[in-house]
């Protein structure tokens, strides 16, 4: 048997999937252990192998391709914790990165202080040069003065150089000289020249990106490398993949040269895993993907079987947290997963989050000293959680700590513990609803119309209430809900991604230099395909986008090219049409009156892995399933509701299960509230039904 691994690792757990080559897929969940990854990897590793009968030396001896998502570079920008990183920039410019883009999420609040940039400002040297925006030298490069700032620079003990000089993105060479001169006078030290990284109009986004690729390169190229090093100690020989916040996977080659790829890379993940099990089902390809973790609840979309990517991916508040700037699956986030924290502001108000207990010590449930209120908490308070079931009764939970924590919250607004713990869940959900409304109906994307995939540990605690706010009829929980974003793995391509900046408009169309922009993108793409190992010659397709925008607009769309190629007014027209479309579609608005002006051109390569997707039994009848047990459960009533409990080893293909009820999982619990159901689909899934 051959198989194929795909690991994430959490906040709080690190999940594996195992898949063999019928497509089964096999879960595994361990507590992540952030001081040495491949240890909490292994154990969950552990748990996956023995659930196929298999020892982890066998698994592994077994499987040819292992691909791995971390939070790893994401926990070190929010934490600060990344490598001293000197930034570097064209004279006169020093204030990019404190300036920002000028905005703020809420112009009124006045709370808050000026963000500090994610390079301090005495960590900023300038260097004497000038590329105009055509490409044009206006001041020369100043060597002598390069020198001078580079030996600075190593006198001060900087770990990693950003470089991101005014217009390299139309003439490089002012940046290659430098980067020269870092491997003359700094060997060995890393460092990101913007040009190379992100060629797009807009400098703060740019300097931006490259001041956080450069700062990740010492520590993610350490911690690739390394885990490379476990895995082949540990006995594995086959490939090792790393998957991307761009919707697929690259080889560790690739990213430790552009680190920031690796930011956000697991949630990235889940949309794609969102995609196929609604496609099995026969649900559709407009899909809402909810994963909720144990510190965030994670929101991505897809629409009309497309991923949905942005270059707004911040880390933190728009405005004033952290702009990738990059190309991302557009995935948004709230601090509202099972280790969300519950505190009273100073209003007297409830809040949950964005605070997280995390995996040490994690909530007070876990039993492992932690002391404050969580999400999770709550659900063991109103009786969803089997305490002797943790983790498939790996794990054994502690009511009385749970309910000591929350009734903590209870004294503070004067209320029960059962009805505090019910506030506690709900507050949760309304943040969540709040995402889903953020990514769809702010997007032009009406949620009813839809299909909600369910994924995280803590998703089946209340999607089917989120579902049933939203209007949503059509939810799925696949069986390996917990490892959502490992799952998406299984189905991932090896995914590339080349931008160049080039102004043009639809009424003064440069065919001849678009087309020669294009051609390089392709072959780009085509170099980095041949280079990776085993796959180069496999299947692959090429996508083609435009970052367009009408005239005087201020944000672009991605707009895919009807032709690989704009050679002929027709081809142009079809360009056009598609922007004022895709336009329509999220602004409700389309100005035919306009010229369209696009700013920079995209060539995405996908690569298929050839992964085999499991296949769907048909299910002919459906049949009400008998629970073996009840629990005294509560669903927002001031008592407590004599519930159902099953088992998932209980539940065939074709049952059907009335609420209230329990559904446990080794790794996951659904509840099926009063007044709706869900069935188990012929691949094991659980399709609700919300009315």
């Amino acid at each position: 048997m051959t198989y194929r691994i795909s690991v994430d690792t959490g906040g709080t757990f690190t999940d594996v999937i195992l898949s063999d080559e019928a497509g089964t897929q096999t879960l595994g969940k361990a507590l992540t252990t952030p001081a040495r990854i491949f240890d909490g990897m292994r154990e969950a590793l552990t748990a996956a192998a023995g659930e196929v009968n298999h020892t982890l030396d066998e698994v592994l001896a077994e499987s040819e391709l292992l691909i791995y998502g971390t939070t790893r570079a994401t926990n070190a920008i929010v934490t600060r914790n990344c490598a001293k990183t000197a930034f570097i920039t064209t004279e006169g410019f020093p204030d990019t990165l404190v300036v920002k883009e000028g905005g703020k999420f809420n112009p009124h609040d006045f709370t808050q202080d000026f963000p500090a940039p994610y390079i301090p400002r005495r960590h900023t040297f300038e260097v004497e040069e000038r590329i105009g925006a055509e490409g044009d030298v206006s001041i020369p490069f100043n060597e002598t003065q390069a020198r001078g700032v580079l030996a600075d620079v190593a006198r001060q003990g900087f770990e990693a150089i950003a470089v991101c000089f005014l217009w390299s993105i139309t003439n490089p060479a002012h940046e290659q000289k430098l980067g020269a001169l870092i491997d003359e006078m700094l060997p060995g030290v890393p460092y990101t020249l913007s040009h190379q990284l992100i060629p797009v109009v807009r400098e703060y986004r740019r300097a931006s990106a490259t001041a956080i690729d450069a700062s990740l390169k010492p520590l993610m190229q350490a911690h690739l490398l390394g885990l490379q090093e476990d895995l082949q100690t540990a006995g594995y020989t086959g490939e090792v993949l790393i998957s991307t916040t761009a919707g697929g996977c690259s080889h560790v080659a690739a990213l430790v040269e552009k680190p920031i790829y690796t930011v956000g890379s697991g949630p990235a993940m889940a949309p794609i895993a969102g995609l196929n099990f609604s496609r099995a089902e026969e649900q559709g390809d407009d899909v809402i993907i909810c994963d909720t973790g144990g510190t965030t609840f994670d929101v991505g979309l897809v629409r009309d079987g497309r991923l949905a990517f942005s270059r707004d991916a911040w880390l933190g508040q728009a405005y004033t947290g952290f702009l990738l700037g990059i190309s991302a699956v557009d995935v948004r986030s709230v601090g509202a997963g099972g280790g969300s924290i519950a505190w009273i502001d100073e209003g007297g108000l409830m809040r949950v989050g964005p605070q997280s207990a995390g995996a040490d010590p994690g909530p007070a449930c876990y039993g492992r000293g932690g002391t404050a209120p969580t999400v999770s908490d709550a659900a063991v308070v109103l009786g969803y959680f089997d305490p002797d079931f943790f983790l498939g009764g790996r794990m054994q939970l502690d009511v009385e700590a749970a309910r000591t924590a929350i009734g903590t919250v209870a004294r503070e607004i004067d209320l029960g513990i059962e009805e505090t713990a019910w506030r506690v869940l709900s507050l949760a959900s309304d943040l969540m609803m709040r995402a889903i409304g953020d990514i769809t109906i702010n997007e032009g994307f009406d949620p009813r119309e839809s299909t909600i995939v369910a994924g995280g540990g803590a998703a089946g605690l209340n999607i089917m209430t989120i579902a049933k706010e939203l209007g949503c009829q059509r939810v799925i929980l696949p069986k390996v809900a917990s490892a959502l974003s490992a799952a998406g793995m299984q189905y991932a391509d090896v995914v590339a991604e080349e931008a160049t900046s080039l102004v043009t408009t639809s009424d003064r169309f440069d065919f001849d230099r678009v087309n020669a922009a294009l051609e390089v993108l392709e072959e780009k793409l085509h170099v980095f395909r041949q280079a990776m190992p085993g796959h180069g010659k496999g299947e692959y397709t090429i996508e083609f986008l435009a970052e367009a925008r009408y005239m005087a607009q201020v944000w672009e769309l991605d707009t895919p090219l009807p032709t690989p190629r704009i050679s002929t007014q027709a081809d142009l027209d079809s360009l056009v049409e598609a922007f004022h479309q895709i336009h329509e579609r999220v602004f409700a608005v389309r100005d035919e009156g306009s010229a369209v002006e696009v700013v920079s051109w995209k060539a995405r390569l996908s690569l298929k892995l050839g992964g085999v997707a499991e296949l769907v039994a048909d299910v002919a009848e459906i049949a009400p399933a008998t629970a073996k047990t009840t629990r005294q459960c509560y669903f927002g009533s001031a008592n407590a509701v004599e519930t159902p409990i099953h088992k998932a080893d209980d539940l065939a293909p074709g049952m059907r299960i009335e609420g209230p009820a329990i559904i446990e999982e080794p790794t996951t619990t659904l509840v099926v509230y009063p007044g709706m159901a869900t069935t188990v689909s012929g691949a094991g899934n659980y399709l609700m039904h919300i009315d």
